[in-house]
């Protein structure tokens, strides 16, 4: 099973965050801010080397705690 973004997903999310295509581990690549956005909602994909392909999809969603306050 490969994990990827699905088509639906941002550019802007596309460079925060990075998946792991073997494991579906998904990893921050920049800085968060609260104040910019509060919180992500990711949809992937996760899909099978079967001919033709088989795919799950789900939305994870990743809420921003705001440390200063």
């Amino acid at each position: 099973i490969i994990y990827l973004f699905s088509r639906h997903v941002t550019t802007k999310v596309k460079e925060m965050f990075s998946i792991d295509e073997n494991k579906g581990e998904i990893r921050l690549q920049g800085k968060l801010d609260y104040e910019e956005m509060g919180s992500y909602e990711i949809p992937v994909e996760a899909r099978d080397k079967g001919f033709p392909p088989l795919s799950g999809h789900c939305k994870v969603v990743l809420e921003v705690l705001d440390v200063n306050d």
